[in-house]
């Protein structure tokens, strides 16, 4: 199976770090911005920052001139370790972010490696980051074939990200329900007939060929007005697969262009729906395994690092709802380091209590914590590692609910039984 262009887990991750990103405010224009398209020299980039570098000098304000040059210097740092621009290209976010008000700023670097190549060249110092470049990455990419049809005539259209495209617009030729004088009923009726047919095959020749040379082709909706397009879907007038990708069959008013915004009105609900329908199906699986026993199974956070550091698991779901984090806490007297996983909300009670604790090695009072990382990316880390899928599950459907409130918002198919 191919791997898909941006998987959920890159989704989460991006869009994770830019709800974080989008909260830091700067004082004043303080915060630096650097976007790299993929190609150029990073001796290119290094240069137009020593330039920007030495146009800050011209700042007034002291705390300002000092805040975007740390900014900068931080920004040529991060970038010498690259010996060239990745291959979508590189985006660096730099600045002095206030804590707790006035004088308590702290410069906090970001690194990002976008999902898709950008086009854009920028540097930019403001009193925010500069995310919307990459905010347009969070777009869904893929492509919906939409057909809409009535007896009188077929509609086909495109629709790409935000941009919706009226393909081919075809007639029928089908007469109307209503035979000419001297015309036996009977004989109206096959030739109706027969000439409904003869338009069905051309709507299926007519889709095949424009969705099937459609790259990254997600689904396909059926609309229009009356029963004529629950005729054609029973029938096999379009190729296998590309009937296969009927992801929902609307009732319309209208064919043509005020057919395809009547569509465009409700796509979004239906496209959120593609993708719960997705969700639904990798939950199903994990659930089969659950409810038959079949030992392919596991949850709980000690069985699934153990599944993941044998290599059994073939497909790990991990809930966007999940709020635990990884603590580790280090002795600074003997070097004893220890793990422990807790809500999120839970870590500064944690952090505040830690000093008074004795270090079980030791017994000094010496233990501080060392890291803390997101659970989803520690375990997310370790499956990449053993060449496993991830897939992020919202909590929007019940079996979504079911992963974050049954099964801690973590479970497994794996390839083999674990041994016990």
């Amino acid at each position: 199976m191919s791997k898909p262009e941006r998987t959920s887990l890159e989704l989460f991750r991006l869009k994770k770090s830019l709800d974080t990103l989008a909260k830091k405010e700067g004082r004043g224009t303080e915060l630096v911005s650097l976007y790299v398209p993929p190609g150029k020299q990073i001796s290119e980039v290094l240069g137009m920052l020593r330039d920007e570098y030495g146009t800050a000098s011209n700042i007034k304000s002291d705390t300002t001139r000092k805040n975007v040059q740390d900014a900068i210097v931080k920004v040529q740092q991060r970038l010498k370790l690259f010996k060239h621009v990745p291959k979508n290209g590189l985006v660096i976010f730099s600045g002095a972010i206030p804590q707790n008000g006035p004088g308590s700023e702290r410069l906090e670097t970001y690194v990002l490696e976008p999902l898709e190549p950008i086009k854009v060249y920028l540097y930019r110092c403001d009193a925010k980051f500069h995310l919307e470049y990459l905010q347009e990455q969070l777009r869904e990419k893929e492509a919906y074939g939409i057909i809409l049809m009535d007896a009188n005539g077929a509609s086909f259209a495109l629709l790409k990200s935000k941009h919706l495209e009226v393909v081919q617009e075809i007639t029928s030729g089908v007469p109307g329900k209503h035979r000419a004088g001297g015309q036996s009923a009977r004989r109206f009726e096959r030739q109706r007939e027969a000439k409904l047919q003869e338009f069905f095959n051309r709507v299926g020749k007519h889709a095949n060929e424009i969705f099937l040379q459609t790259p990254n082709l997600k689904g396909v909706i059926l609309g229009g007005p009356g029963p004529t397009k629950y005729d054609f879907e029973k029938g096999d007038y379009l190729q296998y697969n590309l009937k296969d990708k009927i992801i929902a069959i609307l009732d319309t008013a209208y064919v043509g262009e005020q057919g395809v915004d009547e569509i465009m009105e409700r796509a979004p609900e239906i496209l959120r729906k593609v993708r719960y329908i997705e969700e639904k199906k990798l939950m199903q699986d994990f659930l089969y395994q659950i409810g038959h026993d079949t030992g392919l199974a596991a949850y709980g956070e000690d069985e699934i690092r153990r599944a993941l550091n044998t290599g059994a698991v073939r497909m790990l779901l991990l809930s966007e709802g999940i709020d635990i984090v990884r603590v580790t806490t280090k002795c600074s007297v003997c070097g004893y380091t220890a793990q422990e996983t807790m809500k999120e909300q839970a870590l500064r009670a944690f952090e505040q209590n830690l000093p008074e604790q004795h270090c079980p090695k030791c017994n000094s009072q010496s233990l501080a914590v060392a890291e803390v990382k997101d659970i989803v990316e520690e375990l997310a880390e370790i499956a990449e590692h053993a060449n496993t899928e991830v897939e992020m599950i919202s909590t929007e459907t019940e079996e979504g609910q079911m992963l974050k409130n049954s099964f801690g918002g973590m479970a497994a198919v794996l390839r083999f039984k674990l041994s016990r």
